[in-house]
C-alpha cells in the first residue's frame, strides 16, 4: 500500500484543505469572546508558593491593602499656603468618592491622625479639618507637620514643596482606572501645582492596558510588514498573502486554544502573536526552493512535491527545535512563562502542519505564467544576492583559520561582557523615561520616602513581648540601620507612635522622644492611642496579641536589588544584635525580589534544558554528534555575542531578556539545520563524482557544495532572517521597553545568526572536514 503523503493530498485536493483550514480557524475564533486578562504580579507564582502564602498572612495580620496609589502634589513655592491646601482638601474629598478606593484609610492632610495633648489629655484627631485662614494657622500646621517624624517624607517633603495623598484600593480594583479618575479630578484644579500619580497598581494596570493595545496594533502591523517585505522579495501578492494567512491562522488557533482552556492573557502570552508571525517566516525556505524547482521542472505540481521532499526534513526539524525551545518553558515556575511556552510550542507545530498542507494547496491556485516570471529571476549563477552570499561563504571556506580566530577573539570579548550583566526587574522601568508613570515615580521618589513598599516583620515567641522596652528598642535600632541604606527613604513602626505619645505627654520635650522605660507605660500609651485613633493606625504596625510588629520600609526604587539590600542589612543587624524575635521580610518589594530570583533560576534551568533539547534534535536530524557540534557552534556564538553586548551597554538582565535566552536557542538553530541538511544533501548528490580522498580526509566536492548551499538554500536563510527581523522590528517602536527589548534582541539575533551561518559554518566545516568526513559522505 502506498504511503500517505499530506503534501500530495493537499496538492490533489487544494479546495478541501483551504475549506478545512477556514472551518477550524472559525471554531477557534468562537473562544475569543471569553478572553480575560491578568497583569497582577502575584499571579506570576503559584498561590501555594511560600512568598505568596507569607505575604497573604502578613496582609491579613496587619490589615494591609494589597494595592496603594500615591498622588503627589508639588508646588515649587511651597505646599503650605491657603490656596494649595484648599486644593489638597478638594482633591482628597473627590478621591474618597471614587469607586474601588478604600475611603476609610485614605491618608492626606485632611484624613491622617495627629497625636497631640489638650488639657493634659492625649488627643488624636485629623491633622487638618480645613485649610488655615491666616498665616498664624499656616505656621501652626507647619509646626505640627515638622515636629512629627511620622509625617516627614511621608505626607510632607523636607523642603515643604511636595505632599502626597495615599490611596489604598479595595481588593480587585483596577489601578489604571482609578488613576485615570484621579487625573480627571486634579485636571479641574488650576494654578502652579503639578500632580503625579504613582504606585505599583498604576504601573501594573497601565502596563496591562497598554500591553493589550499593543497586541491589537502590532500583530496586524507585523503581518503587513511581512506581506510587504515578502512581496518585495518575490513580486507575488497572492503567495505573499498566503504566507501572512499561514501566520494568522496559527495565531487564531493558538490564542483560541489558550482562551478555551481558561487561561488569562498575560504580558508574555500577549507577545505570542508577534512571535508566531515571525516563526511563520520559516516557510520562506519552501517559497525559496519552489521557484528554483519550478525553473528546473516547468511543472507546478511536480515542483511543489519535489520542493517539499527537498526541504521537508529541515523544515520539520526546525519546527521541532523551535517548539522544543519554547516547550522547555513548561518546566518553569513562573506561571505566565509556562503558559507562553506551551502556547508558542503549539502554534509552531500548527505552522508546520500548515506548511505541509495549506501552503502547498495555495501554490496550486497560482497561474503558471506568474510563477514562470518569478522563477526566471531565481538563478544562482546570475542573481546578485546569491553571488554575494557565495562570496561571504567563500571567505569562510578559503580562510577558515582566520575566520575561526576572529570568532574566538569575539568570544572572549563576549565572555567579558557577560560578566558585567546584572540581574534585575523593575516594572516602572518597563515604561519609557518620558512616560507619565515613570515621571511620576521619579518625582515622588526624589521628594518623599518612596513609592515601593516592603515590610520587615518582627515575630516574638510570646504574646505581649512587643510591648517590652527591649523589643521596642530593637525595632528602633533596626529602623535606623535600614534608613542608612541609600535605597530606603523612610521607615515607620509602632515604635514611632509610642515615642510620639511619650513626647507629647511630656510637654513636647524632645528628650522624651524615646522608648519609655517600662512595659506598663508602653502598654498604657498604646491603649490610649487605640481608643482615639483610626483602627488602621495601629493595626498596620502591630497585632493585638502584641506578638508581631510590622516595620513599613519605603524604597526609592522598584529595583529588585533594593529589597535585597534591605534583607542584607536586616541580617547583618541580627548577627550583631541577637534577639529572641524572628525577623522576616514581606510586601510587594519582597515579592518582586523573590520573583526576580525565580525568573533567573528558571531561565538558567530552561536554558540548560533548551541546550540539551536542541543539541539532541540536531544530532537526531544530522544522525551525527559531530555534525551536531558543528551546527551548534554558530548559534551558541551568536547568543553569547548578543548577551556580551547586553553586559557592555549596562542593560539589566530582566524578565524579557531572560525568557529570550531560552527562546533564542530554538529559533537560531533553524538556520544551522537548513544549511547543514541541504549541504549534506548536495554533497551526497555530487559525492560519486568526487569520492576520492585528497589527503587529510578532504573531498574536492566540499567547497563546491558549501558555495552552492550558501547561494541557494542560503538565500532562503537570509530571506527568512530579513522577514523574521522585519516582523519583530515593529516592536522597537512600542511605548513599553520590554517590547523594544524583545524587538531589538530578536532583530539582532536573527541577522547575526544568518551571517554566522553563511560565513562561520563553512569555515568550521572546511577546518574540521578531516574529522567530519572520516567515514566518507553519508
Amino acid at each position: 500500500m502506498r504511503k500517505f503523503s499530506l503534501v500530495e493530498f493537499s496538492v490533489e485536493h487544494p479546495k478541501l484543505i483551504v475549506v478545512l483550514s477556514v472551518l477550524i480557524t472559525m471554531l477557534f475564533m468562537t473562544q475569543f469572546p471569553k478572553m480575560r486578562t491578568d497583569t497582577n504580579p502575584k499571579n506570576m507564582l503559584p498561590a501555594t508558593s511560600e512568598v505568596r502564602v507569607w505575604n497573604d498572612e502578613v496582609e491579613k495580620t496587619f490589615s494591609l491593602y494589597e494595592d496603594m496609589i500615591a498622588v503627589g502634589i508639588v508646588n515649587e513655592k511651597g505646599i503650605l499656603n491657603k490656596d494649595t491646601l484648599g486644593k489638597v482638601q478638594r482633591i482628597t474629598d473627590e478621591i474618597l468618592k471614587i469607586k474601588g478606593v478604600a475611603a476609610r484609610d485614605v491618608s492626606s492632610f485632611t484624613t491622617i491622625d495627629n497625636v497631640t495633648v489638650e488639657d493634659a489629655t492625649l488627643k488624636v484627631a485629623p491633622l487638618m479639618t480645613a485649610p488655615p485662614e491666616d498665616e498664624q494657622g499656616i505656621e501652626y500646621l507647619r509646626k505640627m507637620l515638622y515636629e512629627n517624624p511620622l509625617f516627614i517624607n511621608r505626607i510632607i517633603s523636607k523642603d515643604g514643596k511636595t505632599t502626597a495623598i495615599y490611596v489604598p484600593l479595595e481588593k480587585g480594583s483596577n489601578g489604571k482606572q482609578i488613576a485615570d479618575r484621579i487625573r480627571e479630578v486634579v485636571k479641574k484644579e488650576k494654578g502652579d501645582e503639578q500632580y503625579y500619580v504613582a504606585g505599583d497598581p498604576v504601573a501594573r494596570d497601565t502596563f496591562g492596558a497598554e500591553m493589550f493595545k499593543l497586541m491589537a496594533i502590532f500583530a496586524p502591523i507585523a503581518g503587513m510588514v511581512m506581506l510587504f517585505v515578502r512581496y518585495l522579495m518575490f513580486k507575488d501578492l497572492f503567495l505573499s498573502i498566503t504566507l501572512m494567512m499561514d501566520a494568522m491562522i496559527s495565531i487564531v488557533w493558538s490564542m483560541g486554544l489558550l482562551i478555551g482552556l481558561g487561561f488569562p492573557i498575560h504580558i508574555m502570552s500577549s507577545m505570542a502573536p508577534v512571535f508566531l508571525m515571525a516563526i511563520a517566516t520559516d516557510s520562506m525556505h519552501i517559497f525559496n526552493e519552489f521557484y528554483f524547482r519550478y525553473r528546473e521542472t516547468r511543472d507546478k505540481k511536480k515542483a511543489i512535491i519535489e520542493t517539499m521532499r527537498a526541504v521537508s526534513r529541515p523544515v520539520r526539524n526546525t519546527a521541532l527545535a523551535t517548539a522544543a525551545g519554547f516547550a522547555v518553558l513548561l518546566f518553569m515556575n513562573i506561571i505566565p512563562v509556562k503558559v507562553f511556552g506551551g502556547l508558542v510550542a503549539f502554534g509552531t507545530i500548527a505552522l508546520r502542519l500548515l506548511s505541509f498542507s495549506f501552503i502547498p494547496a495555495m501554490f496550486t491556485f497560482v497561474k503558471d505564467e506568474k510563477i514562470e516570471k518569478i522563477a526566471h529571476a531565481e538563478d544562482i549563477g546570475t542573481d546578485r544576492t546569491s553571488q554575494f552570499l557565495k562570496k561571504l561563504a567563500g571567505f569562510g571556506t578559503h580562510h577558515p583559520k582566520n575566520t575561526v580566530a576572529v570568532g574566538l577573539v569575539l568570544f572572549v570579548i563576549a565572555v567579558v561582557g557577560l560578566s558585567k550583566i546584572t540581574v534585575n526587574n523593575n516594572l516602572v522601568e518597563w515604561f519609557k523615561k518620558g512616560s507619565d508613570v515613570r515621571v511620576a515615580d521619579t518625582v515622588m521618589n526624589k521628594a518623599l520616602g518612596g513609592t515601593s513598599l516592603g515590610y520587615v516583620v518582627a515575630i516574638a515567641k510570646e504574646d505581649e513581648y512587643i510591648k517590652t522596652p527591649e523589643a521596642m528598642r530593637y525595632i528602633e535600632g533596626l529602623q535606623r540601620r535600614l534608613e542608612q541604606l541609600p535605597v530606603v527613604g523612610k521607615t515607620t513602626s509602632v515604635v514611632d507612635y509610642v515615642k510620639r505619645i511619650n513626647r507629647v505627654l511630656h510637654d513636647d520635650d524632645p528628650k522624651y522622644d524615646v522608648v519609655p522605660e517600662t512595659r506598663d507605660m508602653i502598654g498604657q500609651y498604646l491603649f490610649l492611642f487605640s481608643m482615639s485613633a483610626k483602627p488602621s493606625d495601629l493595626d498596620n504596625v502591630v497585632d493585638y496579641p502584641f506578638k508581631r510588629a510590622n516595620i513599613w520600609v519605603q524604597l526609592k526604587t522598584w529595583d529588585a536589588q533594593a529589597m535585597k539590600d534591605v534583607i542584607s542589612a536586616m541580617d547583618d543587624y541580627k548577627k550583631t544584635n541577637p534577639t529572641p524575635m524572628e525577623i522576616k521580610p514581606s510586601g510587594i518589594a519582597y515579592f518582586n525580589l523573590v520573583w526576580n530570583h525565580e525568573v533567573l533560576w528558571d531561565m538558567v534551568k530552561g536554558f540548560v534544558l533548551a541546550l540539551i533539547a536542541v543539541f539532541t534534535i540536531l544530532a537526531f536530524d544530522f544522525r551525527s554528534v559531530k555534525w551536531a557540534v558543528v551546527g551548534y557552534t554558530p548559534l551558541l556564538f551568536t547568543i553569547l555575542l548578543i548577551y556580551g553586548v547586553v553586559g557592555f551597554i549596562g542593560k539589566d538582565f530582566d524578565m524579557p531578556i531572560s525568557v529570550l535566552s531560552t527562546l533564542s536557542l530554538g529559533m537560531a538553530v533553524d538556520f544551522a539545520i537548513h544549511f547543514v541538511s541541504r549541504f549534506r544533501q548536495r554533497l551526497k548528490e555530487t559525492a560519486p563524482l568526487f569520492d576520492s580522498p585528497l589527503g587529510k580526509g578532504g573531498y574536492r566536492g566540499v567547497n563546491d557544495a558549501l558555495l552552492w548551499t550558501a547561494a541557494r538554500p542560503g538565500k532562503g536563510i537570509v530571506r527568512n532572517a530579513v522577514l523574521f527581523a522585519a516582523s519583530f522590528a515593529v516592536m522597537m517602536f512600542a511605548p513599553l521597553t520590554p517590547y523594544i527589548t524583545v524587538g531589538a534582541f530578536i532583530v539582532s539575533m536573527m541577522l547575526l545568526s544568518a551571517i554566522m551561518t553563511i560565513i562561520y559554518l563553512p569555515a568550521l566545516i572546511t577546518l574540521t572536514q578531516g574529522w567530519l568526513f572520516k567515514e566518507g559522505v553519508k
